[in-house]
């Protein structure tokens, strides 16, 4: 039986699958930015739910602070802002089926092997200077990596933003 306080959770978690299905299917590129923008606010309210607001606040200003306005300041630089997308290639359409079914598969053995239990005896501690020490330290479990992972993402945001500002213009007929 499903409690009063799980009830946010699933409408923020539906609310991020019906965007995230509606920015991979928008025929209009501008509209698929904005199904993004709100797919990427809803993770962030999933962190707010979770009570990590500072993983919420970097979600917030990385991902729709950053990647996001650059993506629309990028369509807004095309010449065919408002046309539509081209029809995916039948190729593309049989991968992205296969790969949501390698992905459910995968998703589906994970969860049959190790279960929904809390398995976890490590307490997290959310505060700004523990995540700090968690993201910049040296000791084992930092997580540098990542860190430094997400900047090489805002990098390849940018460039494929400008990849796609500078698309040449159609020819007039």
């Amino acid at each position: 039986m499903m409690e009063l306080s799980q009830l946010p959770f699933y409408l923020v978690s539906a609310f991020i699958l019906i965007t995230g299905l509606l920015t991979v299917t928008a025929k209009k590129l501008f509209r698929s930015a904005i199904w993004l923008l709100f797919s990427l606010i809803g993770i962030a309210t999933l962190y707010f739910l979770m009570e990590v607001e500072f993983a919420a606040a970097v979600q917030i200003i990385v991902y729709v602070g950053g990647i996001v306005v650059l993506i629309i300041f990028s369509i807004f630089l095309t010449q065919q802002t408002g046309a539509d997308m081209p029809a995916p290639i039948d190729r593309r359409k049989l991968f992205s089926a296969l790969a949501v079914l390698t992905g459910a598969v995968f998703a589906c053995t994970l969860i049959m092997r190790y279960g929904w239990g809390d398995h976890s005896t490590v307490v997290f501690d959310p505060s700004v200077r523990s995540i700090g020490h968690l993201l910049v330290g040296n000791s084992e479990g930092s997580f540098v990596l990542p860190f430094e992972l997400v900047s090489i993402l805002l990098l390849a945001a940018m460039i494929g933003c400008i990849v796609i500002a500078m698309k040449s213009r159609p020819e007039h007929k």
